[in-house]
């Protein structure tokens, strides 16, 4: 049996990839006919693929990778683990690199934040803090509390699971599951490139503010929690919040007593050059989901911090089934933890936040030059979360033809000068790992400008 792996040519593994691996948000058919790179390694900030070819990781991939690919402290780390045990339960028993991990979480963590609950990717941290925040007000103390909404933000993504579906607002992502999800109330969200009629920028963002305070006021007796991605929407694309709805929403939140769950999945570590994107207005959540780097990018890993009085909500004689009563097979595994806290001193070892800083510099200065291109709407950045929205026509912001796949074919000319990037529907991407020298992020803006005007060249 295993005989059959050795020496497989890239043609093979072609075959077989096309024979039996279904690919997450592929249009499988076209997917198939464009042969993408099959990954063998990587290299710093490199991958390499199975015919030797050499791309740089423009969207730290899939926006996890922090410190760049084989990276020795993180490799020491996991080996040394592995030495001891690759994996144990948290189900009925404890182990020392998940104790470690959340203590050192706690410890960077916005205040109050104690309590840390183990899980394995971006949507169970969220589903946790759902299902905690819903069972929170039926054994919080002073009484029952029969709440069963979520509000959330409009064009919100926080993944997949049925419960993350329900408090998402992706039309695409979402439509074909709306008879399976429950309840939820969202506020629109504060971004205003387009207006409705009648208003202008301005008064859009001022009705923004003022219908999210009104909807949490209406929703007060039944709002379980408020859900958001803290200041911004990254499978929106890349949509950046005005500053101070990140406040409002807290300061609102907190005088209805809503729970606030801060989503920081995609925007936490680093990636809005802040450790975590709360820090930006200094707002103290109920709960902070963590995935993607919290590992470094190495090792499915997730996290929801809450506070001692949601978790004292949950304490009680066991015969009184106060118990949250979730859990994953893989919850604190010890690789993925190991690698999480060699991680954590490797951001405070160099500077890391510096080099962001650095980093978002130059994007800002290096992209200045599609500003007035006839085909970017805008192009919107925090930290090193960059997106480059293409339309049709400028003045009017009419979008391409959903069928050209405009965002893809950049991605695709990309692709062809060494560089991996991922669009969300005609919105370039640009994501490098918060550890990328300065010289590799310019050179990313480079490719990515020529591709962007290669392909609308063609329109």
């Amino acid at each position: 049996m295993t005989s059959e792996f050795h020496y497989v040519t890239g043609e093979t593994l072609r075959q077989w990839d096309n024979d039996h691996v279904w690919h997450p948000f592929a249009p499988m058919s076209a997917f198939r006919q464009e042969a993408p790179p099959i990954i063998v390694s990587g290299q710093g900030f490199d991958l390499l693929d199975v015919d030797g070819r050499r791309y740089l990781d423009g969207i730290s991939s899939l926006w996890c990778n922090v410190h760049g690919h084989a990276v020795s402290e993180i490799d020491r780390a996991v080996r040394d683990q592995l030495s001891e045990i690759a994996h144990t339960t948290l189900l009925g028993l404890c182990s020392e690199p998940s104790i470690k991990l959340a203590r050192a979480l706690v410890k960077r963590a916005p205040a109050g934040l104690n309590r840390v609950f183990y899980s394995d990717s971006g949507a169970t941290s969220v589903e946790v803090a759902l299902k905690m925040a819903y069972q929170y007000h039926r054994q919080k103390s002073g009484g029952p509390d029969q709440r069963d909404i979520f509000l959330t933000v409009g064009n919100a993504y926080h993944g997949d699971t049925l419960g993350t579906v329900s408090v998402g607002g992706i039309d695409l992502f979402h439509r074909s599951y709306r008879h399976l999800l429950f309840q939820t109330v969202s506020v629109p969200s504060p971004v205003a490139l387009r207006v409705p009629q009648g208003h202008s920028r301005e008064s859009w963002l001022q009705f923004c503010f003022d219908e999210t305070a009104r909807l949490i006021r209406d929703y007060s007796d039944r709002a379980a929690g408020f859900v958001i991605e803290p200041i911004v929407q990254g499978a929106a694309g890349i949509l950046i919040h005005p500053p101070g709805f990140l406040k409002h929403v807290r300061q609102l939140t907190r005088e209805y007593q809503i729970p606030l769950i801060a989503d920081e999945v995609a925007v936490g570590f680093g990636r809005t050059g802040k450790l975590f994107a709360c820090e930006h207005e200094s707002a103290e959540p109920d709960f902070l989901c963590l995935a993607k780097g919290i590992s470094g990018g190495y090792l499915p890993l997730a996290a929801t911090l809450t506070t001692d009085e949601i978790y004292n909500a949950f304490l009680g004689d066991p015969a009184e089934c106060r118990t949250f009563f979730h859990g994953h097979t893989y919850t604190g595994n010890p690789l993925g933890c190991a690698a999480g806290l060699a991680s954590l001193e490797l951001f405070e070892r160099n500077n890391l936040l510096e080099n962001i800083a650095a980093c978002g510099d130059v994007l800002e200065a290096e992209l200045a030059t599609l500003n007035d291109h006839d085909h970017v709407a805008e192009i919107r950045r925090k930290g090193m979360m960059v997106g480059i929205e293409l339309v049709r026509d400028r003045e009017t912001l009419t979008p391409f033809d959903a069928s050209l796949r405009i965002g893809h074919q950049v991605t695709l000319a990309a692709r062809r000068r060494g560089v991996i990037i991922r669009p969300l529907g005609d919105v370039v991407v640009l994501m490098p790992a918060p550890a990328m020298p300065t010289d590799l992020v310019s050179t990313l803006c480079s490719v990515v400008r020529e591709s962007i005007l290669e392909v609308t060249s063609r329109q």
